[in-house]
């Protein structure tokens, strides 16, 4: 089965990861740009975008797996005003790049004021840089308790630019059981984060898919630094067939539904596949 990782952070990850995803039948990855696990000096984020869109693509073609990125200042390095002036005025460059999908991933980690002014900033940048459409939208949502309300202010952050966002062109990442609805029935894409120390486990995720539908759904490892395994995607998908999920509705989760949000970006060379799930005949 073919796989498509819509957020996976593999500037964190060993070169044999990219050799075992590829075994495990990855043919894409989606790199959102994120927090080191330390705050950067501003000077620091020119060469961690070239690191994403030159480095990055060309370790992933080694196994022909095909790497896409997103650029952005994350949330957990927004509240420094000057600081994300001076990164953002770097995005409109790298933007203009061939495997950048667009913005992200933005979004909030404390809720706090400065965050939620960085955000609409990104969100300008992405209108600011499509062509009568703006470009695509990866968003982070907060942890734990402040998931909820984190969520809920960055859904009436997107409805204030009215017209100007389409929520067909903007994933909502890192849903759980209690926000998963509220973002579906916005119209927005909903990511959900498999990384059982600190989000949703396969389980949950299945129940999640289960309850609420595979329409406008990607699931994602964002495997980075911490305790995580890019593998987790085919776990879910393992529980999912545990579960009697037939293999074309495997494909249209774990491939077709990336391929079609990524696919509204014109550089996107994937496409979706039809497969009937047919079983093997006996000899």
């Amino acid at each position: 089965m073919f796989v498509i990782d819509p957020h996976v952070h593999m500037v964190s990850r060993t070169t044999t990861d990219y050799e075992n995803m590829a075994m495990a039948g990855v043919v894409a990855v989606s790199e959102p740009a994120f927090w080191a696990g330390f705050d950067r000096t501003p000077s620091a984020f020119a060469d961690y975008y070239r690191q994403l869109t030159e480095f990055e693509p060309q370790r992933a073609s080694q196994f022909g797996v095909a790497h896409y990125c997103w650029i952005c200042l994350n949330p957990k390095e927004a509240e420094d005003l000057g600081k994300a002036r001076e990164v953002m005025s770097l995005i409109p460059t790298f933007l203009k790049r061939p495997n950048v999908l667009g913005v992200g991933e933005i979004g909030l980690h404390k809720n706090t004021p400065h965050e939620m002014e960085v955000f609409r900033r990104h969100v300008q940048l992405a209108i600011d840089a499509g062509d009568g459409v703006h470009r695509l939208i990866l968003i982070h949502t907060p942890h734990l308790e402040d998931k909820w309300r984190g969520t809920r202010l960055i859904i009436d952050m997107l409805r204030d630019f009215g017209s100007a966002i389409d929520p067909s062109r903007v994933l909502i990442d890192h849903c759980e059981e209690h926000t998963i609805r509220m973002v579906k029935d916005a119209g927005f894409w909903a990511g959900m984060t498999v990384y059982p120390t600190t989000k949703a486990t396969p389980e949950r995720a299945v129940d999640m898919l289960e309850i609420y539908g595979s329409d406008r759904v990607c699931i994602n490892a964002a495997a980075d630094w911490g305790v995580s395994d890019p593998l987790w995607v085919h776990r879910t998908a393992l529980e999912a067939r545990r579960r009697g999920h037939d293999r074309s509705a495997l494909i249209k989760i774990f491939h077709n539904n990336p391929a079609q949000f990524f696919g509204q970006h014109g550089g996107f060379a994937i496409r979706p596949v039809d497969v009937l799930d047919r079983p093997t005949q006996p000899h």
